[in-house]
């Protein structure tokens, strides 16, 4: 990434997608990386296991807690993570040079709902080299966990990625009429579930159509509810205070129990059908 050159020594700060549970869904070059870094800037949802990659950091907690009803009240403000970014490449500079650098570790992926835009610019205007490692987001945990992709053959070739959860804490979504892919995700919904039905009839979308409810997707206690959308109010009493997805439309559909007769099997032996 282009910065402003910068006459002090600066660490470089990479920002690693954790992926969105269990240690073991970062990526090798995450875990490359973080095992080499001095200081550890970490979200509150990444697996404390993540530690053992990297012992010798210094782990420095800069979690938000979620919507608490009072904007600028994040447990950590962004303001200040920005701030702790610069100053710690600069310290980390200052003993290692070059050579120094600072992780910062994001749950799922960092370039999807993870403030990235305001650090990578905080980043650039003091003249910090930067890196990104993509990482797993939770709507492809959820998809993998529940054995319902997100794009099908013929009814789902679309998706769209959509908060839930705004700085004032209201659902911003039905700014227009229709659909807005085939299959559409919502983050940090589970606080929204009955706006989020309103907004999704207002759309469009027929009450009956089914909608998959993840939470915790990644995790071993992942929890998974099918419901409708003029039913999706519904899934309030399962997920209350759990990280939560809502999928609606073809990839929240269950696989069908009868083999598609559309996809050739393999030939005996292996190899493809002729």
């Amino acid at each position: 990434m282009d910065s402003k050159p910068c006459s002090l020594n600066t660490a470089k700060v990479v920002f690693i997608g954790a992926g969105p549970g269990e240690a073991d869904l970062i990526t090798v070059r995450g875990s490359r990386l973080l095992a080499q870094a001095q200081v550890v800037l970490y979200d509150a949802l990444a697996d404390p296991a993540l530690r053992d990659l990297a012992p010798q950091a210094d782990w420095i907690d800069v979690g938000k807690r979620g919507f608490s009803g009072q904007p600028g009240s994040d447990f950590n403000g962004q303001t200040r993570i920005n701030q702790l970014l610069v100053e710690q490449s600069l310290a980390v500079g200052a003993i290692h040079g070059d050579r120094g650098l600072v992780a910062r570790l994001k749950g799922g992926d960092p370039s999807l709902f993870g403030r990235l835009e305001e650090e990578l610019h905080v980043l650039r205007e003091a003249g910090i080299p930067s890196e990104i490692v993509p990482g797993v987001t939770s709507a492809l945990a959820a998809a993998a966990g529940t054995q319902r992709p997100l794009t099908r053959r013929g009814t789902g070739r679309s998706v769209s990625f959509t908060t839930a959860m705004t700085r004032t804490g209201e659902l911003q979504y039905g700014m227009g009429p229709g659909q807005r892919a085939d299959t559409e995700v919502f983050y940090m919904a589970g606080r929204q579930l009955a706006p989020l039905s309103k907004g999704l009839l207002d759309a469009g979308w027929p009450g009956d159509t089914t909608v998959s409810v993840v939470s915790r997707a990644g995790w071993p206690d992942m929890l998974h509810t099918v419901h409708t959308v003029a039913s999706l109010d519904d899934a309030s009493e399962h997920h209350a205070g759990r990280p939560t997805l809502v999928i609606v439309g073809a990839g929240a559909t269950a696989l069908p129990d009868e083999p598609l007769s559309h996809i050739p099997l393999p030939a005996e032996g292996g190899g493809r059908a002729p």
